[in-house]
Parts: C-alpha cells; sequence; structure tokens
C-alpha cells in the first residue's frame, strides 16, 4: 500500500470534506496512481489546478506517486509569476474560447455579450462537450466536477456562482478577462459575429421610435437579428463594466 501526504491550497479547499480543508492529510493510494488519478479521487478537478510539488519538486499530472511522498496542490497564481517553475498543462489557450455545459446558458448569453467565443446548448452531453473543447481548444465552464475529471478536458473552470450576472463577475475575474473583452460583438442567440448593416437597409423592420432615435445598427446573419445602442444596451454595458470590478470596489 502506498501512502502519501496531501495539502491542498486556498479556493481548492472547497472541494474537500471540511475534515481535509487547510491541513495536511494522509491518504492511502493505489501502487500506480497517478498525482491526476489521487487529486480527482480527493475531490478535485484536474482543471482547477495549476501547480504540483511532490517533496518540493514540481510535477506534472502524470507523476507516479511512491509512499510517503508530500503532495502540495495549488489553484491558479493570481499574485505572481509561477512560470520558473512548472506549469500542469504544456501551454495556455491562445484564444479564449468557451463552451458551457447544459446548466450555464444565462452565463453562456452574458459571456457572448461580453464578446466571448460560447458555445451553449441544452442538450450537450458531458462526452460531447469534452470533445468539442478538445477539438476546437475551448475552456469547459461547468458546475459538474466529474465533467472536468474527463480526461478530454485540458482547460475548465468549475463556477462557483450560482446566478449569471455573478458567474459572469467570477469568470472575467479568475481569468483576467478585462482586456479582452469586445462588447456587443456577438449575437446573444447565435454566437455568430455581429456586422455594421446601414439603417435605410433595415428601415422597413424598426419600431417607429428607433426609427427616429437611432443611427447605428448591426445584424446577426443567421438569425437576421438587428441591434441597436438603446436603453437595453445601455443595462447591459452596465453589467459587464460591473463584472471586471474587484469584489468589494466601490
Amino acid at each position: 500500500m502506498v501512502t502519501a501526504t496531501f495539502r491542498f491550497y486556498e479556493e481548492l479547499n472547497d472541494f474537500l470534506p471540511p475534515e481535509w480543508r487547510r491541513q495536511e492529510f494522509s491518504a492511502p493510494c493505489a501502487r500506480a496512481a497517478t498525482t491526476k488519478h489521487m487529486i480527482e479521487a480527493l475531490g478535485v478537478p484536474h482543471t482547477e489546478v495549476e501547480l504540483i510539488l511532490v517533496n518540493g519538486e514540481s510535477v506534472g499530472l502524470d507523476h507516479l506517486l511512491k509512499d510517503g511522498d508530500r503532495v502540495s496542490i495549488y489553484p491558479r497564481f493570481e499574485a505572481f509569476d509561477i512560470t520558473p517553475l512548472m506549469r500542469v498543462r504544456e501551454r495556455p489557450l491562445r484564444v479564449t474560447r468557451f463552451i458551457a455545459d447544459a446548466h450555464l446558458g444565462g452565463l453562456a448569453r452574458l459571456l457572448r455579450m461580453a464578446g466571448f467565443d460560447t458555445l451553449y446548448r441544452n442538450d450537450y452531453q458531458d462526452r460531447e462537450i469534452a470533445q468539442i473543447a478538445g477539438q476546437q481548444g475551448r475552456i469547459v465552464l461547468t458546475r459538474d466536477r466529474d465533467l472536468l475529471k474527463h480526461r478530454a478536458v485540458t482547460h475548465g473552470c468549475y463556477v462557483h456562482a450560482i446566478k449569471p450576472a455573478q458567474q459572469l463577475s467570477e469568470i472575467m475575474q479568475r481569468l483576467d478577462l478585462a482586456r479582452s473583452m469586445q462588447p456587443f460583438t456577438l449575437c446573444l442567440q447565435c454566437n455568430a459575429p455581429l456586422h455594421s448593416i446601414a439603417k435605410e437597409d433595415v428601415l422597413e423592420r424598426l419600431p417607429p421610435s428607433v426609427r427616429t432615435n437611432h443611427t447605428r445598427f448591426t445584424t446577426c446573419h443567421l438569425c437576421q437579428r438587428i441591434f441597436w445602442p438603446g436603453t437595453h444596451w445601455e443595462r447591459m454595458r452596465e453589467l459587464v463594466d460591473a463584472s471586471v470590478q474587484p469584489v468589494g470596489s466601490a
């Protein structure tokens, strides 16, 4: 029997039973257990982990554990650069794109509103999400731990918040997305890029008040919806701006 000592840090403790949180604890391991196998067996999705130290040395997810190993597991680092050590994934994604599971439709729409390519269907199966994420280089967003444990998922976020607006703020701040926003460039329904369209080309489709008060319009080539910067646009803009404000800021 192989026994190792584990210590999880910061928000990774949220996945653990209360008696294991914020302290070292010993756990039995299978003889050929890897760090990934044990981390997930203890309840933490591997996509939540940024750095693993075994006996003080950085290792990857496929490292084989030995009897007596001391394992420290860290989440995403915000305060300092760990590049000289080693991240558990080979490289970051070049483009920030998402795929959201069936319970996160509201979040998917808000991410599209902020300009982030986000796939969503309410009938996605877990295996389908994992396959699409791997093929297209997408970050999986879910409240299902088992989905994030899927071997094909290399980048993912467990969403802690319940309401869509708070979920958006959580993802925007956790992944530091403020500088990557391009609000109102994607269709909220189709996820397709919006294109400018001349007012005269859509004049007959506009409500009378919109014809009088607005001059700038965009459209989605898939669903043919027309968008303009009205009061609804202003409310959505306020929501997006609030999502990148640090918690507790005025």
